[in-house]
């Protein structure tokens, strides 16, 4: 595969795993300590990575919990927020500005902080109350980051009595690393290709829904726009006929990610509607990826996993024909603001 790392990715992706154990005595001890609600707190891309999980909790637990912006909880807080209260934190520097802030507010409200991150030596990591770290990189973060938050949803299910199989889950997610390597190898062909059918477009409408919305929404944001500098139109597939309809015509780019939860009929409508008005729609359909032994629950929570995984093999080629490598900034860490 090309400028890809396989070994590297599986120690990644197999260390996320590996936390379930620590993971799931984590939230039983937040529980017996009287937690009543969960915040995920994430910044950027990380943030966006939280969203699977939080989704599944939103739908199948009567556990309440909240998404939002660091640095808006900061400055408007949240009645919600209390020493009754878990805050996950992700951040793969562990240095994130916003990130770093809201952990010091959650700390004052008497929150207990749990952070995911990539280095044990990050402010992040230091200050939580509970610091889970597991290596990762740009190209490998987000699997990393979609298992470690569904683990904690999982656990979270499972302490409470609203998942009555959490063991068989868990097993069937250590599989996952060796499993993903196949599905990079076997999509490589279709990357490649994919790539150069982009990889001239200026503009792109993003869609997903349930667990692939976010997917939909990270890779606009955070490949296609920070890291190629291609402008996107991300939009929820249910949000889709509400406005953005409007810009399909010929010539327009519309990738759409469908994946096998319930909510695969939204994205199906625009799948119909789409070629009617433009030639150039991409689909990446999770259900076409082969995970040998792995049962249709687990895929259907894992499709932003394999979403995640296919397209990082797309980008590594669009940075090689488009002559711009996926690290070039303008503006991001590089000046003040």
């Amino acid at each position: 595969m090309l400028n890809f790392d396989e070994a590297r990715f599986v120690r990644i992706q197999s260390g996320a795993v590996s936390l379930a154990e620590r993971l799931d005595q984590t939230i039983a001890e937040c529980l017996a300590k009287g937690a009543k609600n969960l915040f995920f707190l994430g910044a950027g891309g990380a943030g966006i990575l939280m969203l699977p999980a939080a989704r599944l909790l939103q739908t199948r637990s009567t556990f309440p919990v909240f998404v939002e912006m660091p640095a808006e909880l900061v400055v408007a807080g949240s009645v919600h927020l209390g020493a009754q209260s878990i805050v996950v934190i992700p951040s793969l520097s562990g240095t994130t500005k916003e990130s770093v802030d809201a952990l010091a507010y959650c700390k004052r409200k008497g929150a207990t902080v749990l952070t995911l991150t990539g280095h044990e030596d990050s402010p992040l990591a230091k200050d939580a109350d509970y610091s889970f770290v597991n290596f990762a990189e740009d190209d490998t973060s987000c699997e990393s980051f979609y298992l470690q938050s569904l683990l904690i949803a999982l656990s979270l299910m499972q302490q409470r009595g609203e998942l009555g199989h959490y063991a068989e889950l868990v097993a069937e997610l250590e599989r996952l690393p060796d499993l993903l390597l196949e599905v990079k190898r076997g999509f490589e062909p279709r990357a490649e290709q994919l790539a150069e059918q982009i990889k001239d477009e200026p503009y792109h409408i993003v869609t997903g829904a349930g667990s692939t919305w976010p997917e939909a929404f990270y890779y606009a944001m955070c490949i296609l726009e920070e890291m190629q500098w291609i402008r996107t139109r991300p939009v929820h597939a249910s949000d889709f006929f509400h406005g953005t309809l409007e810009l399909v015509e010929g010539g327009v780019s519309v990738l759409l990610f469908k994946g096998e939860d319930e909510t695969r009929p939204l994205v199906e409508r625009v799948e119909k509607f789409t070629p009617q008005y433009t030639d150039k729609m991409v689909l990446l359909d999770t259900a076409e990826l082969p995970l040998p032994g792995i049962s249709q629950e687990v895929r259907s929570l894992i499709s932003p996993v394999l979403l995640a995984t296919v397209l990082e093999r797309v980008s590594a080629h669009l940075e090689v024909k488009r002559d711009h490598p996926l690290t070039t900034r303008r503006y991001y860490k590089r000046v003040e603001y």
